[in-house]
């Protein structure tokens, strides 16, 4: 955490814009941490505040344009890549889908703040088709409390920040330690989820050939077919197979509630 700081006291700018812009693309990098460090380095004297808000901002919405503009012609494909750490993939898209679904336009101004959100709100405001000009509004409006939020923490405490750094120099050995623990122990805790949950990977599937000699035989009355399709590949328009009921998927736990028990119940999407 020390050469984090001490890479920011010295490249300054380039390395928090960097940083910035990293994690609005998805990387896994602390853009909180750097905006704090870059808030502390202000204080001190060492960077230009005006110069390091105004290009953070514009570095973190040039990363979510980025990610909207491919959400928006790539529909869930983007959506599904940027879940493969995810334990469960399409659990991680409609969990996130489900936040945007329920919210709306106020995700977007405190996706930042919501781990696991925070990357996946652009491309997911692509997918159901924003308009740019009202992605850009909400979005800016987000990006201008996260900046300021954590440049400000930075600024405030700079003093307190020091004291910090000071302690893990003093205790750097013990410190290393410390993370090397917490890291092997996060890797154990990811492969117990993995393991966990992996029943959860196999979704039973239906040939469409099968399921239409199903729908023209004797077992009709006991089916309903249900379209789950997302907003990315779904309007009011959209052709539907015949016979079939629509259930909008970010709310699918509550719309399910009302379908019959006692019936084989097929979904589809794209």
């Amino acid at each position: 955490m020390s050469d984090f700081f001490s890479a920011i006291a010295r490249h300054g700018h380039i390395v928090v814009l960097a940083v910035v812009f990293g994690e609005a693309i998805g990387l896994p990098v602390p853009a909180a941490m750097a905006l704090v460090a870059g808030g502390a380095a202000v204080a001190s004297g060492s960077l230009n505040g005006p110069y390091l808000f105004v290009f953070s901002i514009l570095a973190i919405m040039t990363g979510d344009l980025l990610l909207f503009i491919v959400g928006r012609y790539t529909g869930w494909a983007l959506l599904g890549f940027m879940c493969k750490v995810s334990v469960n993939p399409e659990t991680c898209i409609l969990r996130s889908a489900e936040s945007f679904y329920k919210r709306g336009k106020v995700t977007l101004i405190l996706a930042k703040f919501i781990p696991g959100i925070n990357t996946m709100a652009p491309p997911l405001a692509g997918t159901m088709k924003m308009r740019p000009f009202q992605f850009l509004r909400f979005d800016f409006l987000g990006v201008l409390l996260y900046v300021g939020g954590y440049g400000a923490l930075g600024f405030l405490f700079h003093d307190f920040l020091a004291a910090i750094l000071r302690g893990f120099q003093t205790a750097s050995r013990a410190v290393e330690a410390v993370f090397v623990f917490a890291f092997l122990g996060y890797i154990v805790y990811r492969i117990w989820l993995y393991r966990k949950y992996a029943m959860y990977r196999v979704v039973p599937r239906v040939q469409v050939q099968e399921l239409a000699r199903k729908l023209e035989s004797e077992e009709a009355g006991n089916i309903v077919l249900v379209d789950v399709r997302s907003h990315g590949y779904y309007d009011s328009g959209a052709s539907r197979i015949k016979g079939s009921i629509r259930l909008e998927p970010n709310n699918i736990a509550e719309e399910i509630k009302a379908l019959s028990h006692n019936k084989d119940i097929y979904l589809y999407c794209t």
